[in-house]
């Protein structure tokens, strides 16, 4: 089904109403409505500055969109691959882009190039392999992304750390990574996002949070929520301390209630930027697992039997080392038994020759008869 938009319909009823007062003026007026809307495309569905291209199988984004639409929706289609060819007419109007749930692979440079006053752009529910950072322009007005489920091999993020690190973001205000596969986030991955206040990295699989990693001194709202986090750095704490606006939620991590949550734990009691800080338990020990962390004493958070269990470990494994030299030296001796019993025997035999030589002299030296004679001889 195809409607023309709601300008064109106007600009076209305005030219007849007027047709009555002035034909030509009439005229001129609807060639000029024509000539500025484009027809819709075909499967798809214009309202107003509004087109809606969703499930019908487009394997690219469709030609001849018109040129004053405002907000584009190309979703749940084939399109693996989007390049400069994707928008070759400038639309300058559109502020709203969706290209969700298309099986896009490859985010090409320069594809966004006609689109000058982009706000927001959506690229969720994707399996992006290749994203360039030269995919918007220099001076794009984005503000909005989101990348929800769209990399799923953390692998092959250096194009998502690319755009991110591009300082082509600078109006961005809200970033949704959320259900990525991203496990490990570099340092200093948000540093060229001055403006973001909104950054969602909901179940993405991380595990930890190095220094630095979520310095942003204009966020406002932090989601980290239902990851594999078990602590957080004292550092990345400090940096949360010195942003009293900033809202966090931690809520669905594996937290390790053991000596190394001290520091945490202090600051979840002193400090109130953790929104959701009633529902955080700890997954291990055993002892405290499903206990409320709000609820957990300094006194209870204990390393010493981790310690004892790596030293009977480090005792085992040094009684084995030795064990395993004792065998070999044995077995050494076995093989060069009869070497041994001979350089046994010619020690014995040369002790005893030492031995006798000693006993002779001192024969010698305690009968004074024979130590005459030992004198006269060695004269």
């Amino acid at each position: 089904m195809r409607l023309l938009s709601a300008t064109c319909g106007r600009n076209s009823g305005e030219s007849r109403g007027s047709a009555h007062g002035s034909g030509m003026m009439s005229l001129l007026f609807f060639l000029a409505a024509v000539l500025s809307c484009h027809g819709c495309p075909e499967k798809c569905l214009c309202s107003s500055q509004t087109v809606k291209c969703q499930n019908q199988g487009f394997g690219a984004i469709p030609d001849s969109l018109p040129n004053n639409t405002r907000i584009l929706f190309v979703t749940g289609n084939n399109i693996p691959r989007i390049s400069s060819d994707s928008f070759p007419v400038q639309l300058e109007q559109l502020t709203e882009l969706y290209l969700s749930g298309n099986e896009l692979e490859s985010v090409d440079a320069m594809v966004f190039h006609n689109l000058p006053n982009l706000v927001r752009l959506d690229l969720s529910n994707n399996s992006i392999l290749n994203l360039s950072k030269r995919a918007l322009p220099d001076d794009n007005k984005l503000q909005i992304l989101n990348l929800s489920r769209s990399f799923h091999n953390h692998s092959r993020l250096d194009g998502l750390l690319s755009v991110l690190q591009s300082k082509k973001l600078l109006q961005l205000t809200s970033l949704d990574l959320s259900n990525n596969d991203l496990v490990i986030l570099p340092d200093h991955p948000f540093i060229n996002l001055p403006n973001l206040v909104n950054l969602t990295l909901q179940n993405s699989s991380i595990i930890s949070v190095s220094n630095d990693t979520l310095n942003v001194p204009a966020l406002r709202d932090l989601d980290l929520r239902d990851n594999s986090l078990r602590s957080l750095p004292y550092s990345t704490l400090a940096e949360f301390s010195l942003n009293p606006g900033l809202r966090i939620r931690l809520g669905g991590n594996p937290w390790r209630c053991n000596c190394l949550m001290d520091d945490m734990l202090l600051w979840l009691k002193n400090f109130t930027h953790v929104v959701d800080k009633q529902n955080l338990t700890c997954a291990e020990p055993p002892a405290l697992k499903h206990r409320p962390l709000l609820q957990v004493e300094l006194a209870q958070l204990k390393c010493s039997g981790n310690l004892e269990s790596v030293l009977e470990t480090s005792y085992v494994f040094l009684g084995l080392v030795l064990a395993l030299i004792g065998v070999i030296f044995l077995l050494v001796l076995y093989l060069n038994r009869k070497g041994i019993k001979r350089w046994m025997y010619n020690i014995r035999d040369a002790c005893r020759d030492h031995m006798e030589g000693y006993h002779y002299r001192y024969e010698i030296n305690s009968d004074p008869r024979l130590a005459n004679l030992s004198i006269n001889s060695d004269v």
